[in-house]
């Protein structure tokens, strides 16, 4: 039998760059070799979009066209809505019981993104707990690998030591302690130079158009000191290259690179090749997602089927873990 896998994404907003790269491309090589669970997290969005929370739905399934644009095929991997599998927070609420509020607190990205975002309050009790429901949606598919960033590592790590403290204070091995499958993701930057985050606005959007993608491409940065189109370039420090390096091919990126270190190439120029060559890129995804926005009826179709399964998995642990501690 294929090994499980639980991944997810929250519906914040419409997918970037950063989506692509990071996640969607490695979902789409997974999906083949394990039996994957894909998961729109939107009780995870409500935790910071809690006082807007308008457009959770509409970001759902606009999440999911362009999942399936991207290349995921539900009918290899489930598609699903987390907040339609009630037991996500059944078994939550259970895992929050013996989890130690020291564990949370020291979780750096917690404290990362307190200290980033000003945009929204998060100094709330389910943001400093999410990482318990994080735990909860992939112990309860019973995931053994999950596909993390090295950045990630830590919430992974706590989420085995929850399942590891679980089944020793029941005496009751119900839980695995699921191991990383680092993905193989080049690293994108945002447009300033920071992780590419919505909540930061600095991001390209899968559904950007031609006209807002070469906006954006242009307010890229560049070498800071590279003041003058005659000076020669450093590559290595600039944004715009790490992006030649992810969307184009070795040949060109040996081009651009001969080029700006010897001044025979300015910003602006390269800005506009790479616009186009974005443009070209995403140009099949769109066309896919075009298509899928004028047949909705079929991802709530896929949608539905993936309930089916998760929630016939998601029952069947909770059974147990009730069974488990007595209720």
């Amino acid at each position: 039998m294929k090994k499980k896998i639980l991944s997810g994404m929250r519906p914040t907003g419409r997918l970037h760059l950063g989506h692509l790269v990071g996640a969607l491309k490695n979902w789409s090589l997974l999906q083949s070799d394990y039996e994957c669970f894909f998961m729109v997290a939107d009780w995870h969005a409500l935790m910071s979009e809690y006082k807007d929370p308008s457009r959770l739905k509409e970001f759902s399934l606009d999440n999911v066209i362009d999942w399936i644009s991207c290349g995921i095929d539900p009918d290899k991997a489930t598609i699903f809505i987390q907040s339609q599998i009630p037991e996500h927070l059944e078994l939550y609420m259970a895992l929050s019981c013996i989890t130690p509020i020291g564990w949370l607190e020291r979780c750096p990205t917690y404290k990362e993104q307190l200290r980033e975002i000003k945009t929204r309050q998060l100094n709330n009790y389910a943001f400093l707990g999410y990482p318990v429901l994080q735990a909860a949606d992939i112990l309860l598919y019973k995931s053994e690998v999950v596909p993390v960033g090295e950045d990630q590592l830590p919430h992974l790590e706590l989420t085995r030591e929850i399942a590891k403290r679980f089944n020793y204070l029941y005496k009751k091995n119900i839980f695995l302690e699921p191991l990383a499958k680092l993905a193989k993701t080049s690293r994108l930057m945002g447009l300033d130079g920071r992780k590419m985050s919505k909540s930061y606005n600095n991001y390209i959007g899968l559904s950007d158009t031609a006209q807002e993608i070469s906006k954006k491409v242009m307010s890229m940065f560049t070498d800071p000191k590279r003041i003058k189109r005659t000076d020669p370039g450093r590559p290595q420090v600039c944004n715009v290259y790490s992006y030649y390096k992810i969307f184009s091919d070795q040949g060109l990126c040996a081009v651009v690179e001969n080029e700006c270190k010897r001044a025979k190439r300015g910003c602006t120029d390269c800005k506009k090749e790479f616009t186009c060559l974005l443009n070209d890129y995403l140009l099949p995804i769109q066309e896919k997602r075009e298509e899928l926005m004028g047949d909705k009826n079929t991802i709530i179709r896929i949608l539905e089927k993936g309930r089916e399964k998760a929630r016939s998995a998601a029952k069947s642990t909770m059974d147990e873990v009730r069974h488990t501690i007595g209720l």
